[in-house]
């Protein structure tokens, strides 16, 4: 399509979405928050807030572009006539946010016939915004009382180079017997590399291996709407990111890596089969 729009046009557009929902789970989290459901077990949980931010996120998105695809984790599915499709996870990092932890945020990302080309990744109670657009880099920008960084900090990723010295993010699945999975290959891991962090909220995730506060992210079991913002802010930011044996990052393992961490991490990751799904 000729009037298929520029990725700095989706990201402008995700961006400003993605505050205003923020603001609307900052203030709900004034008040007294609990979940309001469950999904793949008793501990996966989610709250009204996760569908308020999500329907907010639908209504700005259609309002302004209304051919467009949604994708969102708590229902919307919508494969739209544009060529666009919006992947929206409204809050990564509902269990945080339950407990009243800083690490959960906003994630948007804008697919253009099935690539994503922008990405937003919010985080309200952490003070940042994460940015990236195709071929255009990732940024770090701040938001104080007194408004939005007018520097935002592009971001480059990690320079270690050797697995053994490596800080390492990784995430959990809900269902029991995954987790027993994901245990067994953290316990193999974790002797290899200078040590595992484990935050909550893949996006972040993905975001702080893009500004090097973390070497490696790997995790078996995220969803697109887990890594599609996250994603292309890491790889603007000169990370590889992928899945099992070349394949491309799906829900099987997400790895995102610099170059020189990619192999050496894939390859113990790559020793066990995927879990099952939860």
């Amino acid at each position: 399509m000729s009037d298929l729009p520029e990725p700095g046009e989706l990201l402008a557009l995700a961006t400003t979405v993605a505050r205003e929902a923020g603001d609307l789970l900052l203030r709900g989290r004034l008040g007294h928050v609990e979940a309001a459901a469950t999904k793949s077990s008793p501990t996966d949980v989610v709250t009204a807030l996760d569908r308020a931010s999500e329907e907010l996120v639908g209504r700005r998105l259609r309002t302004a572009r209304p051919d467009d695809g949604i994708l969102g984790e708590e229902g919307s599915d919508d494969a739209g006539t544009s060529g666009v499709r919006w992947v929206v996870d409204p809050l990564d990092g509902t269990v945080n946010y339950l407990y009243r932890l800083p690490n959960w945020a906003v994630s948007i990302a804008a697919e253009v016939n099935g690539q994503v080309v922008a990405g937003v990744v919010h985080a309200p109670a952490l003070g940042v915004t994460y940015t990236a657009a195709l071929g255009e880099g990732a940024f770090r920008s701040a938001f104080p009382a007194s408004g939005a960084d007018p520097h935002p900090t592009r971001l480059t990723g990690s320079t270690e180079t050797d697995l053994s010295r490596s800080l390492v993010a990784t995430g959990f699945g809900y269902g029991a017997e995954r987790r027993a999975a994901q245990g067994a290959v953290l316990a193999r891991v974790l002797p290899r590399v200078r040590d595992i962090r484990r935050f909550g909220a893949a996006a972040l995730d993905l975001c702080a291996a893009a500004e090097g506060s973390l070497d490696a992210y790997y995790e078996r079991g995220p969803h697109l709407w887990d890594w599609a913002a996250g994603g292309i802010v890491a790889t603007e930011a000169g990370l590889r990111l992928g899945g099992l044996h070349g394949r491309a990052e799906s829900v099987d393992l997400v790895v995102a890596a610099p170059p020189a961490l990619f192999g050496p991490l894939h390859d113990l990751l790559a020793a066990d089969p995927p879990a099952d799904r939860d």
